[in-house]
C-alpha cells in the first residue's frame, strides 16, 4: 500500500532536519577546532599540522579574552542548532562541545584566571618540554624548534604579566605551597660550558636524522645554543628575580582559594567543572569520610591477615623497612618497567580493543622532581610519531616505596591513562573530540578504576603490594576530605597533612608534595574519586543486569569507546549498552 503524499512529505521534511541539523554540528565543532588549533601552535605541531610551526602562542590575558569571545560566538551558534533532529551520537558532540564552551565563557570571569602556575607546573617548565611535543624528523622541523626557543623572552614576559596582575588582585598561591619552587626555574640556568646538556638542548642530544646534513645539524645546534645562552637565560634569570622579589612576598598567607576575592564561587566552578557533576563541597566532604572510613576497615583486614597488630604498625614498617626502597634511580626504573611489562601481557583479557600507540618510561626531570608527585603520564602523537610517556620520579629514594609501584602503573600506564588516552586518539571521533576533549572525573576516574584492575590482573600478589593498593585508594578517598577542607571549610596545611598521615601509607614527601598540589589546584583532585565510584556503580548494575551474560572487556570497551566524557553522559551510554545487551536474546 503507497504512504499518503503528506506523511512522505513529513518524513522527508524530517530527514532533511536531521541532515542540516548534523550538517550544521559538524561545521560548527570543525570551526571551533581549527581556532583551538590556531590559538594553540604547539598543541598544532604535535598533531602533525604545521601551518604554526613558527609559532609558540599568546600567553596574555588578551588572548584568554579573545578565546572567551570566541567561545561565546560559537555557543550562540550552537544554541541555534536544534537538537531535536540530531542522532544519539551527534547529540553526545553537542552537549560536549556546549559544556567546554561554557566552561571557557565562565572560566574567564574569575580572577583566578590570572593564576597561570602551580606547584605542578608552569609555563618555563612547559617551554623547557617543548621537544618531547613536536616533530623533529627534517631540517624544517629543526629550524622551526629554533625559531620557537627565540621568543622565550616574550612568553616569560607575557606571563609574568599575567602573573603581576595575579598579585595585584591578590590570587596567588599560598606560601606554604611554595618551598623550593624556584628550584625549578633555577635548575634550567646552566653554566656557558655546560649548554648542550640544557634540556633546551633535547633535540640535538638524539641522534641526526639522515634527512639533515652533519654540517647542517651542527649548525642548527650552535644556533640553538647561542639562544638559550642570551635569549632563554636572562629569561629564566628575570623570572626568578621577579619570582623573589615580587610573587614570594606577595604570596597568599591562607592557604584555601575562598579567601581569595570572589574564592568560593571560583572553587565551586572548579567543582562542576572537573567532577562534571552538581556535588556541593560538603556533599564530596561527607562522601570522602564515608570512603576513608570504608577503606581503613579493609586496610585493617589486610594488617590482621598478614599478621600486624594493626594497620598502622603494617604501615610504619612499610614507611621505614629499607627492603622496600631502591637504591638507586636505575633499580627504580628497572623495577616499574618490569611491573610494566607484566601488565602489558594481561591487557588481551580485560579489553577487546587495545591502542596501537607504545608507551615508554622516562625519569621525571631532576630540577622538578623533588617538589612535585611521585609520577605522572604524558600523551604521545600518534600523528608524529610520539608515544606516551610514564615519568617515574626517581628523587627521594627512601620515599618512593616499591609496593606502590603495580598500583601506580596500571593508573598511569596501561590500563589507565595511555590505554585510554591513546585509545581516544584513534577512536572515530572529530578531531576535537579525539585531541580536545578532556574531563578530569572521567580520565582520572578511569585511572582510578584501573587500579583496582590490579586486582583482578593479580598485581597485589602480597600483603604490602595490597596494603599500597588500598593506601592509593584511600589517597584518593583522602583527596575529597582534604581539598574540600582546604578550600572550603578552612582547614590549613598542618590539617590536612596530618589527615593524610594518620589513614593513607603515603611515605611524608609524597604527603607533603600532594597537599601542596590541591593548596595550588583548587577541586582537580575531587576528581579521581568521584569518577572512580561512577565506573564501578555503572559495572556493578552491569554485572546485575546481565548476569552470566557480562562480558567485562565489552564492558569497558563501550565505558572507553566515546572518549572521554562527562560522567553525565557515560551513565545513560552505559545502560543503553546494558539495554541492547539484554535485548540479544
Amino acid at each position: 500500500m503507497r504512504k499518503p503524499l503528506i506523511t512522505l512529505a513529513l518524513l522527508l521534511a524530517s530527514t532533511n532536519a536531521h541532515a542540516d541539523a548534523g550538517s550544521d554540528l559538524k561545521a560548527l565543532v570543525n570551526d571551533y577546532w581549527q581556532s583551538v588549533l590556531k590559538e594553540s601552535p604547539v598543541l598544532a605541531s604535535s598533531l602533525g599540522d604545521d601551518r604554526y610551526a613558527n609559532e609558540i602562542g599568546d600567553y596574555s590575558l588578551a588572548a584568554s579574552d579573545r578565546r572567551a569571545k570566541s567561545a561565546e560566538d560559537y555557543l550562540k551558534r550552537l544554541d541555534a542548532i536544534p537538537q531535536g533532529p540530531l542522532s544519539a551520537s551527534d547529540r553526545i558532540e553537542y552537549g560536549i562541545l556546549k559544556r567546554t564552551l561554557a566552561e571557557t565563557v565562565e572560566g574567564n570571569r574569575f580572577g583566578q584566571r590570572a593564576i597561570n602556575f602551580s606547584t605542578y607546573s608552569g609555563w618555563h617548565q612547559s617551554f623547557a618540554g617543548l621537544a618531547d611535543n613536536i616533530p623533529l624528523k627534517t631540517k624544517a622541523d629543526f629550524e622551526s624548534y629554533n625559531r620557537r626557543l627565540k621568543q622565550y623572552a616574550r612568553a616569560n614576559d607575557e606571563s609574568i604579566a599575567v602573573a603581576n596582575t595575579a598579585i595585584k588582585g591578590k590570587y596567588t598561591l599560598p606560601c606554604e605551597v611554595l618551598n623550593g619552587y624556584e628550584k625549578g626555574i633555577k635548575g634550567l640556568i646552566v653554566a656557558d660550558a655546560d649548554i648542550r646538556k640544557s634540556r633546551y638542548m633535547a633535540p640535538y642530544h638524539k641522534p641526526r636524522p639522515d634527512s639533515i646534513s652533519e654540517a647542517d645539524f651542527y649548525a642548527l645546534a650552535g644556533e640553538a645554543g647561542a639562544t638559550i645562552a642570551t635569549v632563554i637565560h636572562p629569561a629564566l634569570q628575570k623570572h626568578l628575580d621577579w619570582y623573589r622579589t615580587s610573587y614570594l612576598p606577595a604570596c597568599a598567607k591562607q592557604p584555601g582559594v575562598s579567601a581569595q576575592p570572589g574564592g568560593l564561587d571560583y572553587y565551586n566552578f572548579q567543582i562542576r567543572s572537573h567532577t562534571t557533576t552538581t556535588k556541593s563541597a560538603d556533599e564530596i566532604h561527607a562522601l570522602g569520610q564515608s570512603e576513608v572510613a570504608r577503606i581503613r576497615a579493609e586496610m585493617q583486614a589486610v594488617a590482621t591477615k598478614a599478621g600486624y597488630p594493626s594497620r598502622e604498625a603494617m604501615i610504619q614498617s612499610m614507611r621505614t623497612d629499607p627492603k622496600y626502597f631502591a637504591k638507586s634511580p636505575e633499580e627504580l626504573m628497572e623495577k616499574s618497567s618490569r611491573v610494566a611489562k607484566i601488565i602489558d601481557g594481561k591487557m588481551p583479557s580485560l579489553f577487546h580493543r587495545l591502542p596501537r600507540l607504545p608507551y615508554g618510561l622516562r625519569e621525571i626531570p631532576a630540577e622538578i622532581a623533588e617538589g612535585t608527585t611521585t609520577a605522572y603520564y604524558s600523551p604521545g602523537s600518534p600523528a608524529i610519531g610520539v608515544s606516551g610517556t610514564y615519568y617515574v620520579n626517581t628523587s627521594k629514594l627512601d620515599q618512593r616505596p616499591l609496593w606502590e609501584i603495580p598500583a601506580l602503573t596500571v593508573h598511569e600506564a596501561v590500563p589507565g591513562h595511555h590505554n585510554q588516552i591513546a585509545l581516544q586518539q584513534e577512536l572515530e571521533l572529530s578531531d576535537f573530540r579525539k585531541n580536545g576533549a578532556f574531563f578530569t572525573a572521567f580520565v582520572e576516574g578511569w585511572g582510578l578504576y584501573s587500579e583496582r584492575l590490579g586486582i583482578e590482573m593479580g598485581l597485589y600478589d602480597t600483603p604490602e603490594k595490597d596494603m599500597g593498593r588500598l593506601s592509593y585508594e584511600m589517597w584518593r578517598a583522602c583527596r575529597l576530605v582534604v581539598d574540600t577542607g582546604i578550600h572550603a571549610k578552612g582547614w590549613s596545611k598542618a590539617q590536612a597533612i596530618q589527615f593524610m598521615k594518620d589513614n593513607s601509607a603515603l611515605t611524608d614527601a609524597n604527603i607533603e608534595a600532594e597537599v601542596n598540589r590541591y593548596m595550588s589546584w583548587p577541586g582537580q583532585a575531587l576528581a579521581y574519586k568521584i569518577g572512580e565510584l561512577k565506573i564501578r556503580e555503572l559495572r556493578g548494575l552491569a554485572e546485575k543486569e546481565l548476569g552470566a551474560k557480562f562480558d567485562l572487556a565489552a564492558f569497558h570497551d563501550t565505558v572507553l569507546g566515546q572518549g572521554a566524557i562527562p560522567l553525565d553522559v557515560l551513565e545513560p551510554m552505559v545502560k543503553d549498552w546494558i539495554a541492547a545487551e539484554k535485548a540479544k536474546g
